[in-house]
């Protein structure tokens, strides 16, 4: 512009000074009216002509472009013709470019530069710090903009001299300026960069200024105006940087894409520079991540085509992982560690996942390898960008496995050591990550060289390679990994394990540098890598210790990793292992494991006896202190880490991504390692871990970690409930029981945990708590944790399960409160299983098949609308279905019994029951009906009793017996019902404590039993309609089955086993006096008559009840009266009844010598009782003879007694019950009266054999006395039965018969007395014999010498006696004070038998018989019968007789 022009423009600028007015507001004021057709022609020219005199350019220019302008009225705008202020403004610009003789263009760019200037100067110091407009100088330049895009669409104005000269006056260009001239079409920024060379000096200061800049408060415009920015940035780059042409491109645009990709690398570079700081501040980082946010998937289509971005992303990465490659791989190796998901860099991390999010798994680790064979990388970034592609990505830990395949299989074939270090370096650095992520580097090192199938098995070279590699390794190798390969070492054959050793020497050379000598290392230690050197070497033992008492329990033998330590580890063995082992400690009653471990160790003579002695006195001293210590040491507060984390993963629950969710559950594990801080196990067999449910509480940080992540866990599945029905939910849930499940200790505490909170306070759960927690154990039974069991002490369970099932078993239904909670908790869980899956092999794996049952008993027990016959559908279960069950289940307030029926009828519930795991059997529903307590059922009388006969008659009686039914067979209803009883009264009384909650009140047994009456009753009348005697039946199997029962108690002879026998009889008899005597007898038919057959009753008495008679020898009177009344009760069914009892008397007297005795001692109690039901039931007739037989031989007996003179003869019954009879007779007369002995003499036992044979049989129950007394220690009975034992021996002394009773292979006719009593009485009877001979007189052991047959006797005894002791079976006093020693009886029965053997003669025959047998037992006695017996005989025909 020349200076004539600009005087010109002066002049103009001062005329009418007081009239001047704007000619926006001059044109808004005069187009109210409506134009006439040629108004705006003329309207034209008034304003030219207004303007000529009135406004200059620059005001001109700042008028057109202010805002206010643009802010008309709509009646203004409608009424304005459309570029009438463009015209104006093009028309005065064109006449001033004429009068001042320049280009129009050149004067519009003047002008719009200055406006330009002066809308973007800042007006503050704080606008001075800003890279953006404000939101007024926005709105400005959108209008100047606007003005301007109208100067160029008239031809007035050139953008690429507007650039010019703005670049040249601008030293740094404003970034958003450049955008809205780019956005607004006027001149578009890849223009900017082919024309600018200057632009890589500005663009990218200006980038990082902006990425760096953080927006004032308040004003989330120019927040979301910076990200349009930033993002249209690099859209523009990356679509001149990467997008190719079909064409050959031009030499500028080629100069251009590499600029483009030069300036995003810069970026690229600066952020990585940010993560290497090693203090980054939040500041620092919060320019890089905002940059990082531009990186996104949504460039596509909008500046840039989806091919561009993928290899703008590829490039990235590439330089990503190639930048600054200054690690060695010897660093990497050592610093690996450091470099996990957790530890890493968050911003290295989020740049990862960014450029990884549009690629799968296989195209980015293809592209990993690519990258690792062809350039130099940093092993940081690349190990970092692995860890985030496994936590984020679930299906990268298999590709991983592929991609270590091939590189191993390639570095074996080219002996390639490039592939070698890269295959172990991701190996170790997914293993970093913990097992939920990939697998452990033991696991991947012994899978790839622990078998002679490994990738080193192939040759010796490959073998001397992998040594020769491993070797290098040593010196930079963490311990950990050294362990590793000591403890798994590869295959190596045998005739190359000198290569091995050398290796091995080497690694342990290493670890003794690094204070980690090899002789400190666990037996059992898992070295995944997971954090260098495990804890102290006495925490180490402890664990192998606890790992080696689980291996003896699960295996009954010591572990082969032991044995072998005690040999070639005997250092740590000694000095390490044995110490922990032998830990003082209260011990148990019962041994357990670790006691077991130990006397195995002990056996093997691997534990020195000094020490051991040393271990058992301390534990004596210990018995009465308290072991348990409790103790939490934490170096900061992990329970606020772990709620802030719950939380953030609670907010993933619903909407979170996968990625997101994987990454929160690495952080929550790594939390719970610091709070939990038992190592990872690496388990190759099953672990038993213990847990005591009676037990106080875990340490307080425990038990509130695990309550937070149980509330956790509820709050979540409400969450995610609202939001979806259970088979629409993420994989969220089993996602988090699998990292709890990973740390053994977590899974004790948690499994007392909720021991505790079902079986104590079911009943104060809400029913949030009860949604929640009932899908957090069906998760936890769907887990099928193999590595870990859960073993309840006491053992609720008969064997170790998976943690739900040890769960499941702390809900019990013994009363009305415990079953309205395990109904309510039963029914979410299974609702919530069937809901989780689509199909019913699906829903199998998530319904708990324990929780299932429950509800098959509860359900009918507590509803009797579902006793009714179920109508099943066919077919899959609809969507609908599953909604309503589950919304039944969710929904506030509703009632359990609608929930109950509607899953009652449900189909895929009834499909279940076709499963045999599912299946409620006759068994189970028994268990559970017997430990409901009565005076808490749910039921009342009545009602149970109608419940529990609809179950057994109308569900299980018909039922097959596949499916736990009994198939129409009462007889296979009766047994389960007589195991049920006999198996819940024989349980331990402390389990039964923890199922029953109030010991004082009964249980359902009595009504069981009621039902079992009734069916016994049914079977009998039932019975008696066939061909067969249905009471013959009933006999049979009664006696059948306690058969059984008896033969499966004493399987093998111990005394555990002889005591569960006794208890099983004992409870028997419990049930056999409840049982209708007459169906104890069993009928037969005979020529057309029935008769009565005792051989069962008789048989069973002899095999079993006296097995358990206390006293011995005698039953108790009830069990007496009851079989007598069976026997009376029976003979009604006979056409005789008389005669069929007196024949049945007849040989229960012969073959039953216990009933008999039994009978007469309870003679008094009887009579009445018998006599009664004689005569009931047989019209008022005297008893039969038999059974007056009873009562003549006790009025005999008494009179014998009382010595009356003359002497009533005997009465014809047999000699036992002659004997018995006398034997009560004395016992009613005290004892010591001396006239029985004086009636003793009455009996000629020389002239009437029978009265030798009932003396004989009262002798032997003095003898039966005796050893009760000696038992018992009654001194006074004691004495009585030795003064009647004299008495009776001086009258039969000189009659070799009272010697059978204690010989049991010749009896003879005394043969019965082996029936009166118990198997250990009969033992005890050589016991019995010294100890009663040593007692008398000199005269009366004179005469016993000279007994026929005494001395060969007396010698038998000794031997049985000798044995008898040395098997350590003598008589045990129950007072031990009062213990009779058993060599003092010995050794006066041995020098007994030696005066005996020197008074005696004896035929060479019988000397050597006598001999033989003392010679291996006692050669003392066999030397005396040599030498005293060994003259030769004076009479050698008497020799060969």
């Amino acid at each position: 512009m020349n200076h004539g022009a600009a005087e010109t423009l002066a002049d103009m600028s001062v005329k009418l000074p007081c009239e001047e007015q704007g000619v926006s507001r001059l044109l808004a004021g005069r187009v109210v009216s409506r134009l006439q057709p040629d108004g705006a022609q003329r309207l034209q020219e008034a304003a030219v002509q207004l303007m000529q005199q009135q406004q200059d350019l620059c005001s001109l220019i700042r008028e057109v472009s202010t805002p206010a302008g643009c802010c008309q009225t709509g009646e203004q705008r409608a009424a304005a013709p459309g570029g009438l202020t463009g015209s104006l403004l093009e028309s005065e610009l064109r006449r001033q470019a004429t009068a001042l003789g320049v280009p129009v263009t050149v004067l519009s760019v003047e002008l719009i530069l200055e406006r330009l200037t002066e809308i973007t100067a800042p007006e503050g110091e704080e606008d001075e710090r800003r890279e953006l407009l404000t939101s007024s100088q926005r709105v400005q330049l959108c209008v100047l903009l606007e003005s301007s895009r109208e100067l160029m669409s008239q031809g007035a104005l050139c953008p690429k001299l507007l650039w010019q000269e703005y670049s040249r006056d601008q030293r740094l260009p404003e970034l958003e300026v450049l955008i809205h001239l780019h956005c607004s079409s006027f001149l578009s920024l890849k223009f900017i960069l082919e024309s600018d060379d200057g632009v890589r000096v500005w663009l990218v200061s200006r980038l990082k200024a902006l990425c760096s800049w953080t927006p004032p408060q308040g004003e989330e415009e120019t927040k979301q105006e910076q990200l349009r920015v930033l993002s249209t940035v690099v859209g523009v780059l990356v679509g001149c940087g990467f997008e190719l042409n079909s064409e050959p491109a031009a030499p500028d645009q080629r100069r251009t894409s590499l600029l483009c990709c030069s300036l995003l690398d810069e970026m690229l570079f600066w952020l990585l520079d940010t993560v290497d700081k090693s203090q980054t501040s939040q500041s620092s980082a919060a320019g890089p991540g905002l940059w990082i946010q531009t990186l996104d998937a949504s460039l596509c289509g909008v500046s840039a085509s989806a091919e561009a971005v993928q290899r703008f992303f590829t490039h990235s990465l590439t330089q990503a992982l190639t930048y600054k490659p200054r690690l060695t791989v010897s660093d990497a190796v050592t610093l690996q560690s450091d470099w996990t998901f957790v530890k890493a860099d968050p911003l290295l991390m989020s740049l990862f996942r960014k450029l990884a999010v549009i690629f799968s798994v296989e195209l980015l680790l293809r592209h990993l390898q690519q990258v690792l064979e062809t350039h130099e990388v940093n092993w940081k970034h690349v190990l970092c960008f692995l860890s985030t592609l496994l936590v984020y990505n679930p299906c990268a830990p298999p590709s991983l496995r592929e991609l270590l395949s091939r590189l191993l299989t390639s570095a074996f074939e080219g002996y390639d050591l490039e592939h070698m270090v890269t295959a172990f370096l991701l190996a170790r650095q997914g293993a970093l990550e913990g097992a939920g992520v990939f697998s452990s580097y033991s696991d991947w090192f012994k899978m790839s060289f622990g078998g002679s199938s490994g990738f080193h098995a192939s040759s010796k070279k490959s073998l001397v390679f992998l040594l020769k590699f491993l070797s290098d390794l040593v010196p930079f190798e963490p311990p950990q990994y050294l362990k590793v390969h000591i403890l798994h070492p590869p295959f190596v054959p045998v005739k190359h394990r000198s290569l091995l050793m050398e290796y091995i020497s080497l690694a342990k050379t290493r670890l003794a540098d690094l204070k980690e000598s090899v002789e400190d290392m666990g037996l059992y230690e898992d070295v995944s890598g997971a954090g260098g050197a495990s804890g102290s070497t006495q925490g180490q033992a402890v664990q192998d210790v606890e790992k080696a008492v689980s291996l003896f329990e699960s295996t009954g033998r010591i572990s082969a990793t032991v044995m072998e330590a005690s040999i070639f580890r005997r250092p740590y063995f000694l000095t390490r292992f044995l110490p922990a082992l032998l830990k003082p400690r209260v011990l148990p009653v019962k041994a357990d494991a670790r006691m077991s471990l130990i006397e195995a160790l002990k056996k093997a003579e691997k534990i020195p006896a000094a020490q051991h002695s040393s271990y058992v006195e301390s534990c004596s001293r210990q018995r009465r202190q308290d072991k348990s210590v409790v103790c939490s040491d934490a170096a900061d507060d992990p329970l606020e880490v772990l709620k802030v984390q719950l939380q953030e993963f609670r907010g993933l629950v619903v909407d979170g991504d996968d990625g997101d969710m994987m990454a929160q559950l690495s952080r929550i594990s790594h939390t719970l390692c610091v709070v939990f801080p038992g190592r990872p196990e690496d388990l190759i067999e099953q672990t038993v871990l213990k847990v005591h449910v009676d037990a106080p509480p875990s340490p307080e940080l425990h038990v509130k970690v695990i309550n937070m992540i149980l509330r956790n866990f509820c709050q979540c599945t409400l969450d995610a409930s609202r939001a979806n029905p259970p088979n629409k939910q993420n994989l969220w849930a089993s996602r988090l029981v699998s990292v709890l499940l990973g740390n053994t200790q977590l899974i004790c505490s948690l499994t007392h945990r909720l021991w505790d909170l079902f079986h104590n306070q079911g009943s104060s759960l809400s029913p949030a708590h009860v949604l929640g927690l009932a899908a957090f154990v069906v998760h936890l039974q769907a887990s099928q944790c193999p590595s870990a069991l859960i073993q309840l002490v006491p053992f609720v369970l008969p064997k170790p399960v998976p943690v739900g099932e040890a769960v499941s078993a702390a809900l019990v239904c013994s009363t009305h409160t415990d079953m309205l909670f395990c109904v309510r908790f039963c029914l979410a869980a299974v609702c919530y299983g069937i809901c989780r899956g689509d199909s019913l092999p699906q829903q199998q794996d998530h319904v708990p098949s324990s929780f299932y049952k429950k509800l098959l008993y509860l359900i009918p027990r507590l509803l009797p609308e579902a006793r009714r016959p179920a109508v099943t559908a066919e077919g899959s279960v609809g969507e609908s279905q599953e909604e309503n069950l589950w919304s039944s289940a969710t929904e506030a307030g509703a009632p359990w019994r609608t929930g109950a029926w509607r899953l009652w009828r449900h189909a895929a519930f009834q499909q279940l029951q076709n499963t045999p795991q599912y299946q409620l059997s006759f068994s189970d529903w028994l268990v559970h009906e017997l430990r409901v307590q009565r005076s808490e059922d749910a039921l009342s009388d009545p009602e149970r009793q109608e419940y529990q006969q609809w179950a057994c008659l109308e569900l299980f009686l018909p039922r097959a017996g596949e499916q736990g039914g009994c198939g129409g067979d009462m007889r296979t209803l009766c047994s389960h019902v007589l195991d049920a009883v006999m198996d819940q009264q024989s349980k331990d009384q402390s389990l039964e404590n923890l199922h029953q909650r109030a010991s004082a009140t009964g249980t359902c047994l009595p009504d069981v039993i009621s039902r079992l009456q009734e069916f016994v009753y049914e079977m009998d009348v039932t019975g008696l309609s066939g061909s067969r005697s249905g009471r013959a039946d009933v006999c049979d199997f009664l006696f059948q089955f306690i058969s059984q029962r008896c033969s499966s108690s004493s399987v093998s002879p111990s005394v555990g086993s002889e005591l569960g026998l006794q208890h099983t009889l004992l409870t028997w008899n419990r049930v056999l006096l409840a049982l209708p005597p007459r169906l104890l007898v069993k009928l037969k038919a005979e020529g057309g008559r029935r008769t009565l057959d005792c051989t069962t009753l008789t048989q069973h008495v002899n095999q079993h009840q006296r097995r358990v008679c206390s006293p011995a020898g005698l039953m108790s009177f009830h069990l007496t009266s009851h079989l007598l009344r069976g026997v009376l009760s029976a003979s009604v069914s006979c056409g005789r009844p008389r005669e069929e009892v007196n024949k049945a008397w007849s040989q229960i007297s012969v073959h039953c010598p216990l009933l008999l005795t039994s009978a007469v001692r309870w003679r008094e109690r009887l009579s009445p009782v018998l006599s009664s039901l004689w005569s009931r039931v047989c019209d008022g007739e005297p008893l039969p003879e038999q059974l007056q037989l009873l009562t003549d031989c006790g009025h005999w007996a008494h009179s014998v007694a009382r010595c009356l003179s003359p002497s009533p003869p005997p009465p014809p019954a047999p000699a036992l019950l002659l004997a018995s009879s006398l034997h009560r007779a004395w016992r009613g007369s005290g004892g010591g009266n001396q006239s029985f002995s004086v009636a003793l003499n009455l009996l000629r036992p020389e002239r009437e054999s029978q009265d030798r044979e009932v003396l004989v049989f009262l002798l032997f129950l003095c003898v039966n006395d005796h050893l009760l007394t000696l038992l018992c220690l009654q001194e006074e009975s004691d004495e009585e039965s030795l003064s009647l034992f004299s008495d009776l021996l001086c009258v039969l002394v000189d009659s070799s018969d009272w010697l059978l009773i204690f010989k049991s292979s010749e009896q003879g006719v005394y043969e019965s007395v082996t029936m009166l009593t118990s198997d250990e009485f009969t033992r005890l009877l050589p016991w019995a014999f010294y100890s009663l001979l040593l007692q008398q007189s000199a005269e009366l052991l004179h005469r016993v010498l000279c007994c026929p047959g005494f001395l060969q006797a007396a010698v038998l005894l000794y031997v049985r006696l000798l044995q008898l002791v040395l098997d350590g079976h003598a008589p045990a006093a129950e007072h031990p004070e009062q213990q009779v020693d058993p060599s003092q009886i010995l050794s006066r029965a041995k020098r007994f038998l030696l005066r005996a053997i020197s008074q005696t003669s004896l035929s060479s025959a019988q000397r050597r018989r006598l001999e033989s047998q003392c010679a291996d037992v006692d050669p003392e006695v066999a030397a005396a019968l040599s030498v005293h017996l060994g003259a030769p005989s004076l009479s050698p025909e008497m020799d060969f007789l």
